[in-house]
């Protein structure tokens, strides 16, 4: 870990030295936004936005900015994080409407420009963001376009599932309207064996399990805007989905130890519903004076319900013995509402004002049964009670914020963009545990952004972060990661991390829009990091749950690359490559008597994506490559050490414009067959104490996926 600094340096300084002298030749310029027009992607087959964007040199970088690692660990509650896509300047309505779902539902041909924005301005819809994508329409929209896509999908198994979408979009008069639906196959066949040995390095058993999901997702969105007079405008989106995730598994067991081998066989059967939805409208007025007057409010809900049966069996035609029953509820809501009014304070400083007020409920229930001679009860599947603590209750969270941004344009070349947020709240916990908490927070940041040239910037941020507890860590759930445990306890003290966060970034966008290069260093420090602590009624009981250990540091290196390959003959091929290094130092980890990294911070990946549009031939192909350090993801328990492997992974596709106009795609994915690996030390008692009982190998793969897609626009 002493090497990474030392790379960061050294990385940082290539980067650096390269950009800064090429672009110091250059003629300085005052515009750092580039756009690219209609004309841009001309013969290139894009159908959507998303289409379009995909042709975009260094689009990805821009829409992961606000995640540092693969996997974010920060949760985002309320509408303070904004999102990194505007459509003419304005965000876009909804919250669970993720972005580029709503963006492959808009056609390619209502597209007037897209800009890439790398400047703050009061004008702009968003608050603190990294770079900006704004989607310019054309101004006089089509009277109605049908976008449609059918799909079938292939699995190892040879598993044939369909799917399809239709979007209807358009204007009328001063009505812009889209609506759409669709329909996902989510099917899954994971294929794993565990082999395990004793401490003593004797053979234990070996678990070969098949383990099927036959999902349908289910989605219906609308949006809708209406402009009330030229000065006013209102949004109103709304959102549906429905999922039934019903999942068999059978598990295969061979006991090595005992003498004859014994071998015996577990079924699960886990029958699963899901359903979301969200309700949503923004209105804003502006004034004569270029003011802005902005509200909105959005309701949406997650119900999640499922029950977990599992039998032994002695063989593969037994009906076998129920021996486990796991019933669990969740329905989770939030309820937000916020106002702000945006005004210039002086030429070139731009303020918004406002405050936020989310109130969130999650509502959670989980019953378990096992085989007992006791009688059994109906309601936990004809087993055996077990007595739960804090298996069922009631998070709530009342939460107000007051916001200030500051944007001030110093100079043509420099912009300092100032936020202060204030955070008070209170969560209550009610049910099998009566608890109440009040928290209060001020979270300042600063984001300086200076224009070195029109193709070079640099960017620094420091800012005070507070995470969003995750409401499912207060009460008792199921533990997915050990079959044995079956159930984790929750922890109702649970407090928000807390964080310092610095980042320096370099952006450099290459002549004649050849591609783009950055490099973003960040640094963040923990007071109160989430990790595992000890509730363990006696040594022979061990037991663990989330709690707040202490400081904690996180750093890295996230360099991306995407570049025109026009030097090489090729001017419509696009090369993108992205590589993160980084680390992580847990020091006062109660089990682990050293310092180590935690999730989901990584030593690192590599991503390389190349992509060719054949204009000539109405075709485009190709080919992403994934890879993550070998040595992987660590999880401590105060009883054992998990580490998870995962290889390379490739994926590709072809698609071209054919008969009657429309799209054909072929594509696929995981086409090397990795293995997820997940390596377990347990231990005789507590970790800390080295004394190793079992160790647990297990690899797992779902199998390459063949899928192929029809679409057009209409």
């Amino acid at each position: 870990m002493r090497r990474v600094p030392h790379l960061l340096r050294l990385s940082t300084a290539i980067c650096l030295t390269t950009a800064i002298s090429t672009a110091l030749a250059q003629t300085p310029e005052t515009d750092s936004t580039a756009t690219y027009g209609a004309d841009f992607f001309e013969g290139s087959g894009a159908l959507t936005v998303n289409d379009m964007l995909d042709r975009v040199p260094g689009i990805e970088m821009i829409l992961q900015a606000t995640n540092v690692s693969s996997v974010s660990s920060d949760g985002n509650r309320g509408l303070g994080a904004t999102s990194q896509i505007l459509i003419d300047g304005k965000r876009m309505a909804g919250k669970a409407n993720e972005a580029r779902s709503q963006l492959a539902r808009i056609p390619a041909s209502q597209v007037a420009r897209i800009e890439i924005i790398r400047g703050s301005s009061s004008d702009l819809d968003v608050q603190n963001s990294n770079q900006i994508v704004n989607i310019v329409l054309l101004e006089a929209l089509p009277t109605s376009s049908l976008s449609s896509e059918i799909n079938v999908t292939q699995y190892s198994d040879s598993t044939l599932n369909p799917g399809g979408s239709l979007s209807l979009s358009g204007e009328r008069g001063r009505l812009n309207y889209l609506f759409s639906g669709q329909v996902a196959s989510a099917y899954e066949h994971q294929e794993s064996f565990e082999t395990s040995i004793l401490g003593d390095f004797s053979p234990n058993e070996t678990i070969d399990a098949d383990r099927y999901r036959d999902q349908t997702n289910y989605t219906f969105n609308s949006t809708l805007a209406y402009a009330l007079t030229p000065n006013d405008r209102i949004t109103f989106n709304a959102l549906y989905g429905e999922q039934d995730p019903p999942v068999k598994l059978l598990r295969t067991y061979v006991d090595q130890r005992a003498r004859p081998v014994n071998t015996y066989y577990e079924r699960e059967t886990i029958p699963a519903t899901a359903r979301n939805w969200e309700i949503g409208g923004d209105y804003e007025h502006r004034y004569a004076s270029g003011s802005r007057l902005k509200g909105l409010f959005i309701v949406n809900e997650r119900d999640n319900q499922s029950t977990r049966e599992r039998y032994r069996a002695t063989s593969l035609t037994d009906v076998g013995v129920k021996n486990l029953f796991l019933d669990t509820s969740s329905v989770y809501q939030e309820k937000i509402v916020r106002g702000s009014y945006t005004f210039n304070m002086a030429e070139g400083q731009g303020v918004e004002l406002g405050v936020e007020r989310a109130l969130t409920t999650q509502d959670s229930g989980l019953r378990q049964g096992v085989r007992t001679a006791a009688p059994g009860v109906a309601e936990y599947g004809g087993l055996t009670p077990v007595v739960l603590p804090n298996a069922f209750g009631t998070v709530e969270e009342i939460r107000y914020e007051p916001f200030a941004v500051h944007t001030w344009q110093i100079n043509p070349r420099m912009t300092l963009e100032s936020t202060l947020v204030a955070e008070f709240s209170e969560i209550s916990q009610s049910g099998d545990v009566n608890n109440k908490r009040d928290f209060n927070f001020v979270k300042p940041k600063l984001d300086l952004r200076y224009d070195v040239s029109s193709t070079l910037q640099v960017r620094g941020t420091l800012e005070r972060f507070v995470s969003q507890l995750t409401f499912a860590d207060f009460s008792r759930t199921i533990d997915e990661r050990d079959i044995d445990r079956d159930t984790v306890a929750g922890n109702p003290t649970l407090e928000p991390e807390e964080s310092l966060r610095a980042e320096l970034s370099l952006d450099y966008r290459l002549p004649s829009d050849a591609g783009t290069l950055n490099t973003r260093l960040f640094y963040y420090d923990w007071d109160n990091k989430i990790g595992k602590i000890d509730i363990s009624p006696s040594v022979k009981n061990l037991q663990s749950t989330n709690g707040n250990i202490g400081p904690a540091v996180a750093y890295g290196l996230i360099s991306n690359a995407s570049l025109r390959l026009g030097f090489l003959g090729l001017p419509q091929a696009l090369l993108t490559a992205a590589l993160t290094m980084q680390a992580a130092k847990f020091e006062d980890d109660p089990f682990v008597p050293y310092s180590h990294r935690f999730p989901p911070y990584d030593r690192g990946s590599l991503r390389v994506t190349y992509r060719h549009d054949l204009p000539a031939y109405n075709m485009s192909y190709g080919v992403t490559y994934n890879a993550r350090a070998y040595d992987g993801r660590y999880i401590y328990e105060n009883d054992s050490r998990f580490t998870w492997i995962v290889p390379a992974n490739l994926s590709a596709f072809v698609e071209m414009v054919g008969f009657a106009g429309l799209t054909y795609r072929l594509e696929g994915s995981n086409l090397s067959d990795f293995e997820s690996c997940a390596l377990r030390r347990r231990y005789d008692g507590y970790m800390r104490d080295g004394i190793i009982k079992e160790i647990e190998n297990n690899c797992s793969t779902t199998g390459p996926q063949i899928a192929f897609k029809v679409r057009g626009t209409f």
